[in-house]
């Protein structure tokens, strides 16, 4: 019984350590807190600059499972962009270190080649979305809060659906009030919770992203969107979170206080994006389990995927 008590005790020690190597260079943290590193390119689409709007000029590249490039989708689809903005799907490969680029574009293979050819001496994390110039060959901007105020403001002229404003100015003060909230506890909130390292860490994060739940859980009783009646940006980044909850954050983040289908109002405000015309299309849900359970090894080492799906009409 001794020696199998040492070995279970040896056995635990190995993996706790090679867990934690694992996760510093999976989510790095500062006392256990999942630090999430800034993005890089922070060039703007306008008028009289050197990225001008243009029809077929720029190329959105994109993960179906990431829920950053998922506001991408989204938005490119309300807005009727999708003859104006390519897109080209890239996929994880934890073998290969990053995102790979499966039929090639630009003469890459792999998202880190974009990046080397936008800039050689780039040595960042390389992530998806990226909006890609192809007149200039460079990367515009791969911070997705940014890209998808580009899409709702600077294509109208080319749009099938100019009239959909998803960041009027008359809301634009509610709206980043909201999204600064969502974005520290919901959306970054859910990988604050898997990606912890340590108890306090991870109950921190947890009671900040079910403390918010319930408070959006009450304001949605009298509101059909965040900003009343109105769908903006706002909704647009909370969703591609709320879709992903009870599917791999509940078990696989340890996100489990309560899932999404136990609040009534939450629930049928994701339903109600997701059937607005385009946005089931973005929806890969067997994508999001198989990318989520199958390439984060430190947080699922058998990788087994779990058989459930989110029921959505």
């Amino acid at each position: 019984m001794l020696n199998q008590k040492w070995l279970i005790i040896i056995a635990q020690t190995t993996w706790k350590t090679i867990w934690q190597i694992m996760m510093s260079n999976l989510a790095p943290s500062d006392n256990g807190n999942y630090q999430r590193p800034s993005s890089q390119f922070r060039n703007i689409i306008a008028e009289n600059t050197l990225y001008a709007p243009e029809k077929n000029r720029y190329t959105i590249y994109a993960g179906l499972s990431c829920p950053w490039a998922h506001r991408t989708l989204i938005v490119r689809k309300l807005k009727g962009l999708e003859d104006i903005v390519d897109l080209v799907i890239a996929t994880p490969s934890p073998a290969d270190g990053g995102w790979i680029i499966p039929q090639g574009s630009e003469n890459c293979y792999t998202l880190k080649q974009l990046y080397s050819k936008s800039d050689f001496t780039y040595q960042g994390r390389c992530t998806v979305p990226v909006l890609w110039d192809k007149k200039t060959q460079t990367i515009v901007n791969n911070e997705s809060s940014e890209i998808i105020v580009f899409l709702n403001d600077c294509f109208n002229q080319f749009s099938s659906r100019p009239e959909l404003n998803l960041y009027p100015d008359e809301l634009k003060e509610t709206i980043d009030h909201w999204n600064d909230k969502i974005y520290h506890h919901i959306n970054n909130g859910v990988y604050r919770c898997g990606f912890a390292q340590t108890q306090k860490a991870y109950e921190e994060a947890c009671y900040g992203l079910f403390n918010l739940l319930d408070e959006i859980e009450l304001l949605l009783g009298n509101n059909q969107y965040i900003c009343a009646d109105n769908l903006t940006l706002a909704d647009v980044r909370l969703f591609t979170t709320l879709i992903r909850f009870d599917l791999v954050y509940f078990g696989l983040f340890k996100c489990n206080l309560k899932r999404i289908a136990d609040y009534p109002n939450l629930s049928r405000y994701l339903k109600d994006i997701y059937n607005l015309q385009g946005v089931a299309e973005t929806c890969n849900f067997e994508l999001i389990k198989q990318d989520y359970y199958g390439n984060l090894f430190p947080l699922n080492p058998g990788g087994i995927i779990p058989l459930g799906l989110p029921h959505i009409n």
